[in-house]
């Protein structure tokens, strides 16, 4: 089930829905919108790391504060000062009752890129912050940096009226509209109030969204898995843009010009390239390229009746991710982390462990919409580990767990040594999936978790 369609499904009736709430559900987490007025507060994170593999991640961490890690380019002393940022350092908060000062979380996009040393330890100074008992200890996951309603409203306005005008969803624009992505792409990138960037993000979301929608998703009457890989190839020669023979291109030119899918993308990679540099095009060009590798193994298992293993599901969500909407982090914020620190392996690893983790929150929060026999990690884990259900979600929680306190621990570890840019980057990574958090646990879209109309 693709992203918009669990946005707007209804509720499921059966005994999933309750159990998401038990375990997910809580006020959502705390941020401030344009009044100032702090909005309720989210699930508590744990005491401490949760999940397999997270002492590993602790050591990793440990290692990096000792300087063991290999330098990357450019290296700057930490944190950054702000002659670099522009920016005072951020605030910090009263003396604590049994030690040193606390660093607080900004309010606003002003704190991204300010201090490296905070991308590692904010997570843990909110888990100080709070009281170690938790009954119900939920997804390891930052804060919203900021909400600004009016602006994500603003977004999902130029959204609905760009899909109107490409031929996307034709008869459900309400759906795009009830579904609030300009709240997401607001929430997700708070370094930027400038709703041209945000649209331009929205519209390349919207367009991927609109892969999975009109051609993977089972639940779409267009959709053909014999016919997607052809498709997606087709969709690829706009992606990659493909360049033939003269006597052969009108072809090809007229079957992507009678496909609305396609010119989604081609409109929405030109657009981009109004706000982003060459080489910021391409990056997402290759996210979708990978993407389209994902999809088109969703369409195998479809047509082969093939039931996936748990690694080999995994493997799929580190390719199917939200890994192309998270790539747009510097373009849409107005700067461009060097190339060589983005392709650099430690950075891609980090990347896309984050990347995971945003999309496990998506599968995690549409449980209670999907129907029983659609594809998801914990009903996987409960067949292949002969669990109960409860007991898979919880299993899910620790994975995205697992993934979160790994990308804060080696992200930490690579601000140590990268450049000024490449730090706002992994921060404007971890802001972003406080933001896709934030959306997903204040969106009246997954009824059981909020009552919000």
């Amino acid at each position: 089930m693709s992203l918009i369609s669990r946005v707007t499904a209804p509720a499921a009736a059966h005994d999933v829905a309750g159990l998401v709430r038990a375990l997910l559900s809580g006020p959502p987490a705390p941020v401030r919108g344009p009044s100032g007025v702090p909005a309720p507060r989210g699930p508590r994170l744990p005491a401490g790391p949760t999940g397999p593999g997270t002492s590993a991640a602790r050591s990793v961490a440990r290692t990096a504060a000792r300087a063991a890690v290999p330098p990357l380019p450019r290296r700057l002393p930490l944190p950054l000062p702000p002659a670099v940022t522009g920016r005072p350092p951020a605030p910090s908060g009263p003396p604590g009752p049994s030690g040193p000062r606390a660093a607080v979380l900004p309010p606003g996009p002003t704190g991204l890129g300010t201090s490296a040393a905070a991308l590692g330890a904010a997570a843990a100074l909110r888990r100080a912050a709070e009281p170690a008992s938790d009954p119900a200890p939920g997804l390891h996951c930052p804060p919203a940096v900021r909400d600004d309603p009016a602006l994500g409203e603003t977004v999902t306005e130029g959204l609905v009226e760009w899909a109107e005008q490409i031929g996307i969803y034709p008869g459900q624009l309400d759906r795009i509209r009830s579904a609030d992505f300009g709240r997401l792409i607001m929430l997700a990138h708070p370094e930027s109030d400038d709703p041209d960037r945000l649209l331009a993000a929205a519209k390349c979301a919207l367009s991927e969204w609109a892969v999975d929608d009109h051609w993977v998703d089972g639940d779409a009457a267009e959709a053909r898995h014999d016919l997607l890989g052809r498709r997606l190839a087709i969709a690829h020669s706009v992606v990659d843009q493909a360049h033939l023979p003269l006597a052969h291109a009108a072809r090809l030119e007229a079957v992507v010009g009678a496909d609305p899918v396609i010119r989604a993308l081609r409109d929405c990679l030109r657009n981009l390239a109004g706000y982003a540099t060459t080489s910021q095009v391409r990056r997402l060009r290759h996210e979708l390229a990978v993407m389209f590798v994902a999809y088109g193994q969703e369409g195998y298992w479809h047509t082969s009746g093939h039931t996936p293993p748990v690694w080999e599901f995994l493997m799929h969500r580190h390719e199917n991710s939200f890994g192309p909407c998270m790539v747009l982090v510097d373009a849409v914020a107005g700067y461009e982390i060097p190339y060589g620190e983005f392709a650099d392996p430690r950075v891609r690893r980090a990347f896309t462990m984050a990347g995971t983790a945003g999309v496990i929150v998506n599968d995690l929060y549409s449980m209670g919409k999907e129907d029983p026999k659609d594809f998801s990690l914990p009903r996987l884990i409960a067949a292949e580990d002969d669990c109960s259900l409860q007991e898979a979600v919880e299993r899910t929680v620790g994975i995205h767990n697992e993934l979160m306190h790994t990308f804060e621990a080696e992200a930490a570890a690579l601000c140590l040594t990268g450049s000024p840019e490449l730090r706002r980057f992994l921060a404007g990574t971890w802001a972003w999936l406080g933001g896709n958090r934030e959306w997903h646990a204040g969106s009246a879209r997954y009824g059981p978790l909020t009552a919000r109309a």
